[in-house]
């Protein structure tokens, strides 16, 4: 396993972060420990979830399942990087989501019972809350560090100039602010080398992809509809939307002796400012699999090729958008 360090911070993580939305609602509690041992068999020491994952609201059905993972010693805990989220509904009265002061202290005393540990070591905004001011949210952070109930403090599907604000903030009050920002970014989404990625660039973030295949779509979504694998109806439509380009893609995948996902992985991790791209397997092939990536070096020939058949916005802003 390959480690990087998490953005400015001196914090190692392997390269791969094993996301863990599936445990629960698709893997079984078992399958989940399975995966989970597994993953630190191979080195990976850096995992991701959510207070809201496993969809059923405010009982925080994976972080539970982790929770119980770690509770079977072994080291378990100490091995890991653990990164979980507070914004999300977590019930149906006032005050139980977003990013008040009073939501991210009880949110953080909610997970840290259902992870059995006492601190958090990256602790995410799962998304930007434009009605509760940055005094507000840094003083709530700054005091769950001053705890030791949260080691580092990230963002989520944050624009870049949510994290120019926050970090600027962040600086007067002598706080270290965020070190990574966890966003949507792939071969078929690139809408963050507009202004993510340079502001993660500027500040010091490390970058965490999640939805690296595109839920899939990159994984060889052509090659298994032949094999008489139907794909998820909402996916059908982005299959077919994107068709042309997946032929392409595939095409060269095969002419690269690679399996497409693996493709996909490799490209994401060419990139010097992207830390650890989220894998969410369901199985323990899906995992296994996903090493390959580590091991694959695109030439600038394959990445020009993929850049026509996968074009990004036209570079950074504002030369995105203007001559």
């Amino acid at each position: 396993m390959q480690y990087v360090k998490l953005g400015r911070t001196g914090l190692k993580v392997s390269r791969l972060c094993l996301g863990t939305m599936n445990f629960g609602p698709l893997t079984t509690e078992k399958d989940s420990f399975a995966i989970m041992d597994r993953a630190l068999e191979l080195g990976i020491n850096f995992f991701d979830t959510a207070n809201v994952y496993g969809w059923k609201k405010g009982e925080g059905v994976t972080e539970q399942i982790i929770g119980r993972w770690f509770a079977q010693g072994g080291n378990r805990r100490e091995k890991v990087v653990i990164a979980t989220k507070v914004y999300g509904v977590m019930g149906d009265w006032p005050n139980e989501s977003r990013l008040s002061a009073y939501h991210i202290k009880r949110a953080c005393e909610e997970s840290l019972r259902r992870l059995k540990t006492d601190h958090i070591d990256l602790y995410q905004m799962h998304h930007i809350d434009r009605d509760t001011p940055w005094e507000e949210i840094w003083q709530a952070m700054e005091q769950l560090v001053q705890q030791g109930k949260v080691i580092y403090v990230g963002s989520s599907n944050f624009a870049g100039w949510h994290i120019a604000q926050a970090n600027c903030e962040a600086a007067q009050r002598h706080f270290m602010g965020l070190v990574s920002e966890q966003c949507l970014y792939n071969l078929a989404a690139r809408t963050v080398e507009m202004d993510v990625l340079p502001a993660c660039e500027a500040y010091g973030l490390g970058v965490i992809p999640w939805s690296p295949l595109a839920g899939g779509m990159l994984g060889g979504a052509l090659a298994k509809m032949t094999e008489g694998r139907r794909a998820e109806e909402g996916r059908q439509k982005e299959i077919k939307k994107h068709r042309p380009q997946l032929e392409q893609y595939e095409a060269l995948c095969r002419e690269l002796g690679e399996k497409p996902a693996d493709v996909a992985l490799a490209w994401l991790l060419e990139n010097p400012v992207v830390t650890a791209p989220i894998i969410g397997p369901r199985t323990m092939e899906q995992l296994e699999g996903s090493l390959r990536a580590l091991d694959i070096k695109l030439s600038k020939k394959t990445l020009n090729k993929l850049d026509e058949i996968w074009p990004g916005p036209g570079g950074p802003a504002p030369e995105a958008f203007a001559w």
